[in-house]
C-alpha cells in the first residue's frame, strides 16, 4: 500500500492523513466532513495560510493579489479553473495583500498577480504576472518537475 499524505482540510483548517492511492476518491475532512478538495482556490490571510501552507503534505500554489489590480481580475478565471484541473495534486489558494499585507511583506511580493509554489512549507517557484490557463497549468507542473 502507497504511503499517506497530510491534506489540510480548505474548510476548517484541520490536517487529515488520506492514503496516497486515495487522494482521487473525493476524500472528506474526520472533523467538519468536508470535501478535502472542492474544485476551487481556497482563501487565506494569517494563520489559515501556515495551516495550509506549512502542514500541507501536497504543494500549494498561492496567487498574491488585490481586487483593485486589473491583471489579477484578467487571471482570476484562470486561476480558479486551473485548481479542478491540477488538484488533487496540487492545492490552490489566494492571499487579498490589501486584506494582508503582512503576509505580501513576509514573502518579498512586490508585483501582483505573483504565484509562488509552495512544496513542503518552503518556497519552490514563483512567477509574476498573468498566465493564461494552459502556461499557468504547466508552469505549476515545471516547478514540481513533474508533467501530470
Amino acid at each position: 500500500m502507497a504511503g499517506s499524505v497530510m491534506v489540510v482540510c480548505p474548510a476548517c483548517d484541520t490536517a487529515n492523513r488520506v492514503p496516497a492511492d486515495r487522494l482521487g476518491d473525493g476524500p472528506v475532512c474526520g472533523r467538519c466532513r468536508e470535501r478535502l478538495f472542492q474544485g476551487r482556490p481556497v482563501a487565506l490571510s494569517g494563520a489559515r495560510f501556515d495551516a495550509q501552507v506549512g502542514r500541507s503534505g501536497i504543494p500549494v500554489l498561492v496567487d498574491f493579489w488585490a481586487p483593485w489590480c486589473g491583471p489579477c481580475k484578467v487571471m482570476a478565471p484562470a486561476f480558479e479553473q486551473a485548481a479542478r484541473e491540477l488538484e488533487p495534486g496540487i492545492r490552490l489558494a489566494k492571499v487579498n495583500t490589501e486584506d494582508d499585507p503582512s503576509l505580501a511583506a513576509r514573502y518579498g511580493i512586490q508585483a501582483i498577480p505573483t504565484l509562488v509554489l509552495f512544496k513542503g512549507g518552503r518556497e519552490v517557484a514563483r512567477h509574476s504576472g498573468v498566465l493564461p490557463l494552459p502556461a499557468l497549468v504547466a508552469w505549476a507542473r515545471k516547478g514540481l518537475g513533474s508533467s501530470g
